[in-house]
């Protein structure tokens, strides 16, 4: 009977344990293949990433690792490897290019918003802004994001579109949105 009576306070451990982790656990998205941690910073995740590689390169190539590693709060709109390839053929080498640095850093801070923007807080936005929201960028310039149905879309100033393919990604320093298409300012 003890037994049973400390098998019993065991397992009831077990499931208030569990129970009380798994809200930790509901937040972690898959991303390229990785699990994208809450816990770790923006760049700790994107390194992670198999459909990142090309950001984080460039990432790396403008000098931001440590910006992005800090404390933000930075909401990111993630480009992938394939909207990376949807530019002209030699674009992404010859932004990585050192004497293209300061271009490369303006392309890449034009795709972070100072702050934590979820798709909940954009979609406010959005309703509060009449249907849009215009996000001024690290850059200097704005996005205009909008909804259709469930969908968020990102505009850029040249009137290209991206969408979120996945949204709240979240991390220990903001958020990022996986995006399908690269933003380029004017």
């Amino acid at each position: 009977m003890i037994a049973n009576k400390h098998s019993g306070l065991v397992a009831g451990i077990i499931l208030a344990v569990g129970l009380s982790a798994a809200p930790s656990f509901a937040a972690v998205k898959m991303v390229g293949g990785a699990p994208m941690y809450p816990t770790k910073t923006i760049v700790e995740n994107a390194v992670n990433s198999k459909d990142h590689t090309t950001l984080v390169a460039a990432v790396k190539a403008a000098g931001l690792v440590e910006t992005l590693s800090g404390p933000g709060p930075f909401t990111v709109f993630a480009p992938t490897n394939k909207a990376f390839a949807k530019l002209p053929k030699g674009t992404v080498e010859s932004l990585v290019a050192p004497e293209n640095k300061d271009k490369l850093t303006a392309i890449l801070t034009y795709h972070v918003v100072p702050g934590k923007l979820t798709a909940a807080d954009l979609k406010a936005e959005i309703k509060a802004g009449g249907g849009q929201a215009e996000l001024k960028t690290v850059q200097g310039e704005t996005l205009t994001v909008t909804a259709k149905g469930r969908m968020l879309n990102v505009t850029d100033a040249k009137g290209d579109v991206a969408h979120v393919t996945i949204g709240d990604v979240l991390q220990s320093n903001g958020v990022i949105h996986v995006i399908d298409t690269v933003m380029i300012p004017e």
